[in-house]
């Protein structure tokens, strides 16, 4: 059950070439998943995100969280670089 949610949830993250470069964004539109996690990652509450981005919902900023826990679940990290 907790699959199928997390599909539904996922396809809110769309990748396409004509949108801010190909980066992940949500729901197609210009709001990079690299933008939501870095205010999260700041201390943004999902409340304050909400309210300086009314285009955006709940359930988008939950689709961000789980895009990067499925990209950072790997078997091994070699090497990370900071930026």
């Amino acid at each position: 059950m907790v699959r199928t949610m997390d599909d539904a949830v996922l396809q809110r993250i769309t990748l396409n070439p004509n949108v801010c470069f190909g980066k992940p964004t949500i729901r197609n539109m210009r709001y990079p998943v690299e933008l939501i996690l870095d205010l999260l990652g700041a201390g943004m509450t999902f409340e304050e995100v909400l309210a300086d981005y009314p285009d955006l919902e709940r359930e988008d900023l939950q689709a961000c969280l789980l895009f990067a826990r499925k990209l950072v679940k790997v078997n091994s990290i070699h090497q990370v670089l900071a930026a």
